[in-house]
């Protein structure tokens, strides 16, 4: 009985349409920023190493490298502070979690891309 009251909620947190990107894509992730009575939409680009969880629950993790430092940020999937995501390009990949693009520099760290 708890269970279906839990789903209830959580089927009304879920947002109606999610961009469908996987793993090893480059995405640009626009997000909402409050200061103080302002909104501003920030974009962050950046490639996804990681997406997990389910329903309302669901997070993924985006990578980029800005001015030589890299930079990870974390957002839940359905989170009203994700205004969009706008996938850029498509990465072909072999596994589902690429935490082994934080040890790589330059080059290295570019996943390879699907072209149809």
């Amino acid at each position: 009985m708890n269970s279906e009251i839990i789903k209830e909620i959580e089927a009304a947190e879920l947002k109606a349409e999610v961009a469908e990107f996987a793993v090893g894509d480059t995405v640009k992730v626009y997000n909402k920023i409050k200061e103080g009575n302002k909104e501003r939409i920030q974009i962050f680009e950046g490639t996804v190493i990681k997406r997990q969880g389910g329903s309302n629950r669901a997070t993924f993790t985006v990578r980029k490298t800005s001015n030589g430092v890299g930079v990870e940020k974390t957002w839940p999937l359905h989170s009203p502070n994700v205004e969009k995501i706008e996938i850029v390009r498509r990465g072909k990949v072999r596994r589902a979690k690429l935490f082994y693009l934080r040890d790589r520099v330059g080059k290295a760290a570019k996943v390879k891309e699907i072209i149809k």
